[in-house]
């Protein structure tokens, strides 16, 4: 009788075939959620310098933009608006002719079977870049809430899929849920940041969206990255409050929180691979010291085996073509 020295796992990696057969954790299209920033305007497609192959667009371009992204299977986009013009209340988010809620028309007209996200927050659209209502340096909570709320009316009226807020206030998702099922949107989702981290991989995102804040930060609502349990914390409550599917922000650093999330809750969960991510990336990939596709495939599929069911990403487009041309 022969002794087993030792197992030889190399057998099951032998040849392509075999190491296909046993991959765990398989990536699609459909796991992704294209992140867009629409700006006023007519054919305007303004880079940004902070992150290569993304651009502001204005609403015509932007359904261009939608045709390419359904087109190549990827399921969902999530819409960020720059308005022309901000205030301290922020009221281009919640008008009916607001930025985004032009673009969610437009959209859904010209571009069926993409199903449309709204963000749902005030920084892009307040004068002081901060995500609620401000007196002197304090961003309250209660008062920011109405705002939010009427902001996701007017998205849901405008006919979008899905209600996204970004704000990390607490109490947020009730409020939302609650107007919305007054109004009779009972269906729409709410997909919530609930694990937002006070993140330094933002950075991109702030030219992107011209949303910086005019002073201070955003670290009263926005959580400490060194935090686990309060973020079991935060989504708990949100879960509570109605939420249907629940995000981690940022999600590359962040894997053991999603995978925590994930296995807690057993909610849909979504991860979000933000700008800094990307942006590193491509640096990273543009100086030659890393292969693009191989880090942006390697870094989506560590977000899904830790457990995201759905990512957002800007590499959504790229990561579509090479599935397709690889898998």
């Amino acid at each position: 009788m022969s002794v087993i020295e030792f197992r030889r796992f190399r057998r099951l990696r032998n040849n392509a075939i075999i190491r296909d057969m046993m991959r765990e954790t398989h990536l699609s299209v459909k796991d992704f959620i294209y992140p867009l920033f629409v700006i006023n305007g007519v054919n305007v497609k303004n880079p940004i310098s902070s992150m290569p192959g993304v651009f502001q667009m204005s609403i015509d371009v932007l359904v261009e933009e939608c045709k390419e992204v359904r087109d190549l299977g990827i399921p969902a986009v999530i819409l960020f608006g720059i308005p022309a013009q901000k205030d301290e209340i922020g009221s281009d988010a919640h008008s009916e002719n607001g930025i985004i809620q032009r673009a969610i028309r437009a959209i859904k007209k010209e571009v069926p079977g993409l199903l449309v996200i709204g963000d749902v927050c005030m920084c892009e659209y307040t004068s002081n870049g901060h995500c609620g209502i401000v007196f002197g340096e304090d961003i309250l909570n209660d008062e920011t809430l109405v705002h939010l709320a009427k902001i996701a009316l007017a998205q849901a009226k405008a006919g979008v899929d899905m209600i996204a807020p970004s704000d990390m206030m607490d109490g947020r998702v009730a409020a939302i849920r609650k107007i919305l099922d007054d109004n009779k949107f009972k269906n729409i989702p709410i997909m919530s940041y609930s694990a937002k981290y006070a993140s330094a991989y933002y950075g991109p995102f702030r030219e992107a969206a011209e949303g910086a804040p005019k002073f201070g930060d955003r670290k009263s609502h926005q959580m400490d990255f060194a935090n686990t349990n309060e973020a079991i914390r935060e989504v708990y409550e949100d879960i509570a409050e109605g939420a249907d599917i629940v995000m981690v922000k940022p999600a590359g650093a962040y894997l053991d929180i999603i995978y925590r999330v994930k296995t807690e809750f057993g909610m849909p969960t979504a991860a979000y691979q933000v700008s800094g991510e990307y942006s590193m990336i491509k640096a990273a990939a543009e100086k030659g010291w890393l292969d693009h596709d191989k880090i942006m495939i390697e870094s989506l599929t560590a977000i899904k085996r830790a457990g995201a069911d759905m990512i957002l990403t800007y590499f959504a487009k790229s990561a579509a073509k090479f599935l397709k041309e690889n898998f």
